[in-house]
């Protein structure tokens, strides 16, 4: 079933789903190593096994809670507002002194009111030309959607390195989405730096199944990783939500992509 993320995102694919999709070989184990806000998995098509991880312990509980305690996720939402003091609220509230459920409501709010979609320090997004991208009054179906594709999936919260050795073999799909290059500590201190890349191009170099690597089209992505298959493509983007500009990318594979139509 084809559908949208329920999160904003920064660096999430959104327009740039369609052309991974059709470029994805046969394959029996579908597996996103950073899934952030899962923009691929949810429009794909669904796999015999799907795996989505993410080191950021916050948005896996979220997905878990989506999946397993739907209805006490949206109850959160019944009367909040979109507001800066709201926002700021949550900010100085620390996680680890609520509920799953509630912590995963927390992360929802922030991440959907915040400006750019950043989850690294946000702030709170305000503007005179567009509607809050947090709409409470579809958070039930845009949960539901999600709690129904999350059904069958499987949520890790484990290092990209781990999860890669832990799933590879013949019929795995890797879809593979770190950090832009040069945007390191945009998701965090420490969770994924610039030697990281190297060691990234080292597992995929030993995958015995297949992956899709999506970066930012730049010399040190294309050196480093030379020895794989690498096709420029264009897609948008914007911060603010309303000057979008068209950027370079590169879809990087250890096969020839094919087109499934």
């Amino acid at each position: 079933m084809t559908q949208k993320s329920p999160l904003a995102w920064l660096g999430g694919k959104s327009r740039l789903a369609d052309q991974i999709i059709e470029r994805m070989p046969p394959h029996e184990t579908y597996c996103e190593v950073f899934a952030g806000a899962a923009w691929v998995l949810f429009k794909k098509p669904e796999s015999k096994v799907e795996i989505i991880n993410d080191i950021n312990s916050e948005l896996t509980n979220l997905y878990r809670c989506v999946k397993h305690h739907l209805a006490e996720v949206v109850l959160q939402f019944r009367w909040m507002l979109v507001a800066r003091d709201d926002f700021d609220r949550f900010l100085r509230t620390p996680a680890d002194s609520l509920t799953d459920i509630q912590r995963a409501a927390r992360f929802f709010y922030l991440a959907k009111s915040s400006f750019g979609a950043k989850i690294h320090k946000p702030t709170f997004g305000i503007a005179a030309t567009g509607a809050p991208r947090l709409n409470l009054l579809r958070i039930e179906e845009e949960l539901s959607d999600a709690h129904a594709r999350l059904a069958r999936v499987f949520i890790e919260n484990r290092p990209f390195d781990q999860v890669l050795q832990r799933f590879d073999r013949p019929g795995t799909l890797f879809y593979v989405d770190p950090p832009y290059w040069g945007c390191e500590k945009d998701y965090g201190e420490g969770l994924f730096t610039r030697d990281d890349f190297a060691r990234l191009a080292a597992l995929l170099g030993a995958c015995k199944g297949k992956f899709i690597l999506s970066l930012n089209d730049t010399t040190g992505v294309r050196e480093t990783f030379r020895d794989f298959r690498i096709e420029p493509v264009k897609t948008r983007y914007s911060i603010s939500g309303t000057a979008k500009q068209e950027v370079g990318e590169v879809l990087i594979t250890n096969f020839k992509p094919g087109r499934s139509g």
